[in-house]
């Protein structure tokens, strides 16, 4: 849950010196490791070479942990990340380019607060934080009321410091208990698209023109930027990317919250279609690969999926292959039944409509026949 900062003119000198400069000995850190152990820098290793020289630079003992915890921590996440191939095969440029350098942090980068360095006043709507130049006390902080119940009765864990956009945020870990599934009476059957970015099996079509058409408006506003090559231009295209990505955002949660609202009311659980690594299997023309490339669609399922964990929806998801190009009546299943990308007739049965809500009702049908497998008890041993 983020709350937003508001530190006063005494207080936010002091947090705009601590954060840069943990980031900056968080890259000494990172460098000390890197040399030493390259990417198989642990903590125990990092805290030997290190703790004693943080402590020196006056940082205190339990920030000087977090910072070798983060570092650790970040090559433990690019380890894994190398041994998924989420960074290509072996001998790939990128690979080599992430292999080759330590991990660097950026001057800004969200630093971890645990209750040791940081204490809420929930009555008084304050924090007191460690920085460098020692505790602060009375940080107030903004919130609505529904957010200050959750944070009083669920907080738990550490915090993240963020300073975006000049201002102070803490993104603060709830936990939250998951409501009591319900035993859905039918599903709804989503289908995820670019043009569309939802369409369910009711036929309630959430349409992503006006998301494109904001998408292309900034790129050409980013072709003007880029031409003037300053210093100034840069800074406004990294404002502009994140003002695009919160457009991005806003429009997905609004998609997610009526998909799962009307699932709720109804008593349906919601299925959508396993996409992950659709960029990796699907090649596609130059002309729309920016568009594939920037389209949100992990986002929007994943607001789904956690929306409807939160609401007690059951929520699964399917085989995607060919719930475009199958007759749900018939069952025949050709491309060619896909005459256009908006069109769907069966070349069998005769059976016409959108294609997207074809693809829907597909989801839907598969998710019937998965929940009885999802829901089936277990065999007990002979």
């Amino acid at each position: 849950m983020q709350v937003k900062l508001m530190p006063d003119a005494v207080q936010a000198p002091t947090l705009e010196r601590t954060l840069p400069a943990i980031n900056e000995a968080a890259n000494w850190v990172s460098a000390v490791g890197f040399e030493g152990f390259g990417l198989k820098a642990s903590v125990r290793e990092l805290r030997k070479l290190c703790y004693g020289e943080l402590k020196m630079r006056g940082f205190g003992a339990q920030a000087a942990q977090h910072i070798i915890k983060r570092v650790a921590d970040a090559y433990t996440t690019l380890r894994v990340n190398i041994r998924s191939g989420n960074l290509g095969p072996e001998g790939s440029k990128r690979r080599r380019k992430a292999e080759a350098k330590p991990v660097v942090f950026r001057p800004h980068a969200a630093h971890t607060y645990d209750d040791r360095c940081l204490s809420w006043n929930y009555d008084a709507k304050t924090v007191s934080i460690w920085t460098l130049g020692g505790r602060i006390k009375e940080v107030r902080f903004a919130s609505s009321p529904e957010a200050l119940k959750t944070l009083t009765e669920h907080r738990k864990g550490e915090s993240d410091l963020v300073f975006r956009d000049g201002k102070w945020f803490l993104i603060a870990t709830v936990d939250l208990p998951d409501p009591e599934v319900f035993e859905p009476k039918d599903f709804i059957g989503v289908d995820r698209g670019i043009v569309n970015l939802a369409t369910t099996s009711d036929g309630d079509n959430h349409q992503g023109r006006r998301l494109g058409r904001h998408r292309r408006w900034q790129a050409r506003k980013r072709a003007e930027i880029q031409a003037k090559q300053s210093r100034s231009a840069k800074q406004l295209l990294r404002k502009r990317a994140r003002k695009e990505a919160r457009h991005a955002t806003h429009v997905n949660h609004k998609v997610a919250k009526d998909v799962v609202a009307v699932a709720q009311r109804t008593e349906r659980g919601i299925a959508l279609e396993e996409l992950r690594g659709i960029r990796e299997r699907v090649t596609v023309p130059r002309d729309p690969r920016a568009r594939l490339s920037s389209w949100p669609f992990r986002q929007l399922g994943a607001f789904i999926e956690y929306k409807a964990r939160r609401a007690g929806v059951p929520f699964i998801e399917v085989d995607p292959a060919y719930t475009s190009q199958r007759c749900p009546r018939c069952g025949h299943t050709e491309r060619g039944n896909r005459r256009t990308r908006a069109t769907f007739q069966c070349r069998r049965c005769g059976l016409a409509g959108p294609a997207d809500h074809v693809a829907g009702v597909n989801v839907r049908n598969r998710a019937r026949s998965a929940w009885v497998f999802v829901t089936m008890p277990e065999p007990v041993p002979t």
